[in-house]
């Protein structure tokens, strides 16, 4: 017998979708919109309340909310990688460039907004001779 998680995040996984990945530094969502959907979310079969927090959860729906979609589909995301802020990051990108899939007019609101642009900044690597990438050992004149 399902518990009551389990039957929040039973969302009919049939029928056509639009899928998209998303990234943002080690971050990678695989973001599928399933048509005629109530709006639920469903990151790695946990719901979106459960998975991310606060401000984080108002991220993730930025792209639905700006187009006025929120109730349009159920979203289904895979993500891994990163920390639970570049999670969320990307799977507002991912979200975002399914949309375009779904309905190519929509880019340019979306291109507007910046949703659409991968934030490509990343960790620098650590050079030798040095204790992080940049900050070098302290030096004494005497």
């Amino acid at each position: 017998m399902p518990t009551k998680t389990e039957e929040k995040t039973s969302i009919e996984r049939k029928g056509k979708y639009y899928y998209a990945n998303g990234k943002r530094k080690t971050s990678v969502a695989r973001v599928r919109l399933y048509e005629k959907g109530k709006g639920d979310i469903v990151v790695n079969d946990q719901p979106l309340n459960d998975y991310f927090f606060g401000a984080l959860i108002g991220d993730v729906k930025s792209p639905l909310k700006l187009v006025d979609m929120l109730k349009s589909f159920d979203v289904v995301v895979k993500v891994a990688g990163g920390g639970v802020s570049s999670q969320a990051d990307a799977v507002r990108h991912g979200i975002a460039k399914a949309l375009t899939v779904f309905d190519p007019a929509l880019r340019t609101i979306l291109k507007r907004a910046g949703l659409l642009t991968r934030d490509a900044r990343v960790k620098e690597r650590k050079k030798f001779g040095l204790h992080r990438a940049r900050r070098a050992p302290q030096w004494s004149k005497r």
